[in-house]
């Protein structure tokens, strides 16, 4: 085959050594499935002395990244850098003069995922992006394609796999959050600043990309309500087990009258759901259609090679669609929608309270839910004569209505503190 893919890269770290290692390892049969050779001509990087040990020649590697996006011997221009800045300037750029790009930018699609698709569509190139959203599990495409004839109503996700393979382990072994977090960060899973997993906000930027496809409208990482993991103690964990639950960092994203709810918390899962038995750093995200019904994709969300390979699989889409002057499924957003607030969701809660061990505090407690209309399903009390503790569960309730709830509860004297939060979803997930 005589066709060659000319390839320019921009980052060659992580997930870019696995870009480049899948490439030359499976080279023979990715010629077979795509028509033409891919290679890799040139790659951006900051640091021109670091042996990343490929087998690419010196000649390829430029310390600047407009040779790569300006290059009229770069056909593809793929993206692993990772980071808005300057990633925005390079893609844009990149579209602008016709080439297709690969990404594997989360925070950037989360962002300026719409933006990107308009100039994709207004150069007539393809926009791919399967890496950006949990690894090596296909999720972009199946949305894009796989569903487009159906209605898609809901979309559940673990997202993340540091989250998950914290909880996980606090699930399974009792252990405390730090001390999960610490072997988290020496194992690698876990970056010295554990911000954008722990605090759920990797999640929520997949599940922006995730919603706006789903729903066929813009929804941008800023639009999704986020709380993270931090302040999931032993005892949430405990009560949880004993109801029937696990305790996951969801991202779930439903469309309820035409209009649009994105959040991503922790929340009890009941452990009969497909998802509760995801364990450890795997990913996984279940898709309720109207006509297909339950789905649900799982694998690693995370790593060199599963992303490498989510990657690699975009670059044979997109040199496809060159060699036959085509493009690829693009995004829609032909139903453009409101965004509903966090205060509009209706659930069940569990609310875990530090208290006094005295008369009336019951009956305190149960005054302040029933001032604010929510009300409450179980209640029992835990601990010692010294430090007692109050664990309740509500019937579904509106959030606006739990907040004031909380307000009114951290008003009450005998109530020492609001220890824990967590909103409960039932079999049938809540609006």
């Amino acid at each position: 085959m005589d066709r060659v893919i000319r390839i320019g890269m921009l980052g060659c770290g992580t997930v870019g050594g696995g870009v480049a290692t899948i490439l030359a390892r499976e080279a023979d049969d990715i010629t077979a499935r795509t028509g033409a050779k891919l290679e890799i001509t040139r790659v951006a990087v900051r640091d021109l002395a670091r042996d990343r040990g490929l087998d690419l020649p010196a000649s390829v590697f430029t310390s600047d990244p407009l040779e790569v996006v300006d290059g009229e011997d770069i056909d593809v221009v793929v993206e692993v850098m990772g980071g808005r800045a300057p990633a925005s300037d390079l893609l844009r750029r990149a579209l602008a003069q016709g080439k297709p790009v690969v990404t594997a930018n989360k925070e950037l699609v989360a962002h300026e995922g719409p933006e990107l698709y308009d100039a994709a569509r207004s150069a007539g190139v393809d926009l791919a992006y399967e890496a950006a959203v949990a690894g090596a599990i296909p999720i972009i495409k199946p949305m894009k394609e796989s569903l487009a004839g159906d209605r898609v109503s809901r979309v559940v996700g673990i997202l993340n796999g540091t989250t998950n393979y914290i909880l996980t382990r606090m699930s399974e072994e009792g252990a405390d959050y730090a001390e999960v977090l610490a072997d988290a960060q020496a194992l690698g899973y876990a970056e010295a600043d554990p911000t954008a997993d722990v605090g759920g906000h990797d999640a929520a930027a997949k599940c922006a990309i995730l919603a706006s496809l789903a729903f066929d409208t813009a929804v941008h990482a800023d639009d999704v309500f986020t709380q993270g993991i931090e302040t999931v103690n032993a005892t949430d964990i405990r009560v949880a087990d004993r109801l029937g639950y696990v305790i996951k960092l969801l991202g779930i994203a439903s469309e309820v009258d035409g209009r649009v709810g994105v959040r991503v918390h922790p929340t009890f899962l009941p452990k009969e759901h497909p998802l509760a038995s995801v364990r450890g750093s795997f990913n996984a995200i279940y898709v309720e259609a109207e006509a297909a019904g339950e789905l649900m994709f799982y694998g690693r969300g995370a790593g060199a090679e599963p992303t490498g390979s989510a990657v690699v699989g975009d670059i044979i889409d997109v040199a496809r669609n060159l060699l036959q002057t085509a493009r690829g499924a693009a995004e829609s957003q032909h139903r453009p929608k409101d965004l509903r607030s966090i205060d509009e969701l209706r659930t069940q809660y569990y609310v875990l309270l530090d208290v006094e061990d005295q008369a009336g505090v019951l009956a305190e407690v149960a005054r302040a839910f029933g001032d604010n209309g929510v009300s409450i399903a179980q209640v029992w009390q835990e601990g010692t004569r010294s430090s007692a503790q109050l664990v309740l569960i509500t019937h579904r309730a509106r959030e606006a209505a739990l907040r004031a709830t909380v307000d009114s509860l951290a008003a009450v004297d005998s109530i020492r503190s609001v220890a824990s939060v967590l909103r409960v979803e039932a079999e049938v997930f809540s609006s």
